[in-house]
């Protein structure tokens, strides 16, 4: 059975309580930079799978603002699911991502090959001082 994508989350950092428990650091859909290109040091992908039962492979990409072109691609991460009640938690790190325009990225993630969701990533350039009474477009 096909399992359901219950959460995409892209944060700063993730940690592992002992008890399994994970705490997502600095959730975001956007990032801001005062010029192109800009470099992101560390991007978290956390996905959450629920409601199917085998085993499946993940891959996560974002494309660049013209929808076609990939920015970064992850490599395929187990999904098993012994159960129909049981869930999957992947955590996947990009390191050095480098955003070389600003506009909408898209991040998709795939199971099994079939898209599951693709949602935006904003990138934008924030405004110098004196430059207006505007908060900058995006908040990262």
């Amino acid at each position: 059975m096909i399992p359901d994508l219950q959460s995409s989350i892209l944060c700063d950092d993730v940690r592992q309580e002992r008890n399994g428990k994970f705490i997502l650091i600095g959730l975001f859909d956007a990032i801001a930079a005062p010029a192109f290109p800009v470099r992101y040091p560390r991007l978290f992908m956390v996905t959450r799978w629920c409601s199917g039962e085998g085993e499946f492979t993940q891959r996560t990409r974002i494309l660049k603002p013209d929808q076609m072109s990939v920015l970064i691609e992850g490599k395929d991460i187990p999904v098993r699911l012994p159960s129909a009640e049981a869930t999957a938690t992947n955590v996947e790190a990009f390191l050095n991502v480098a955003f070389e325009e600003e506009g909408s990225h898209w991040i998709e993630i795939i199971l099994d090959g079939d898209l599951k969701i693709r949602y935006p990533l904003r990138v934008g350039q924030t405004q110098h001082p004196g430059q207006g009474n505007q908060p900058p477009p995006y908040a990262g």
